[in-house]
């Protein structure tokens, strides 16, 4: 299970570190970004019903009334660690878990719901509606984008990780041009090149 650790060093906890990102590049990297600063002290940024409801406005999906919140973040939390075990294995060489390719594997069994367009009246093409979906729905929908990243050649070149040491989000970089160096350069960018000014100064 994706948890927080408890025995490590508390440090404070901005609303900035805590707030979900939806600019990973990917669903189900956007999944995996709901844990954050995973190298030196993780932060649970999608831990109750509140913090569920905001994440899948985020990434523009609906679950169906009556749903435990619980047992969905449970699942999430699961797949979350296995997508991270997966996609970051792109980037530093190492060999995934059987058990988390397997879990991957079945989650994605379930049939996700059936796009539909919807003929346009102001000449915008649109998906049809916004249908609410189950458990398994949402499950599937995120381990299926994990397996077309991972199977894309191109794409899964593109996967990096944050350079800033105690970022290190996944991310995809810009298809072309520069490679993403920081997963925004506002927050860990600006951050890294404060923190880089300061250890020069002291330096000296």
């Amino acid at each position: 299970m994706d948890a927080v650790k408890r025995d490590a060093p508390r440090r404070r906890v901005t609303a900035q570190l805590r707030a979900l990102r939806f600019d990973a590049g990917s669903l189900s990297l956007n999944l995996v970004a709901t844990v954050g600063r995973r190298p030196e002290v993780p932060i649970e940024r999608m831990g109750d019903a509140e913090r569920l409801e905001a994440w899948c406005r985020g990434v523009g999906m609906t679950l169906e009334e009556g749903y435990d919140p619980q047992d969905v973040l449970r699942s999430l939390h699961e797949l979350r660690a296995a997508a991270h075990d997966i996609a970051s294995s792109a980037v530093d060489a190492h060999r995934p878990r059987q058990q988390s390719v397997d879990l991957v594997n079945l989650l994605a069994r379930a049939e996700p719901p059936v796009p539909l367009l919807e003929l346009p009246s102001d000449g915008e093409w649109a998906p049809k509606g916004n249908r609410a979906l189950t458990k398994e729905e949402l499950l599937s929908l995120v381990a299926r984008d994990l397996i077309d990243l991972m199977t894309d050649d191109r794409r899964r070149s593109r996967l990096t990780a944050c350079a800033f040491e105690v970022c290190r989000m996944l991310c995809l970089g810009s298809d072309g041009g520069r490679p993403r160096k920081w997963c925004s350069m506002r927050r860990c960018g600006n951050q890294a090149k404060a923190a880089g000014h300061r250890q020069k100064a002291s330096a000296r």
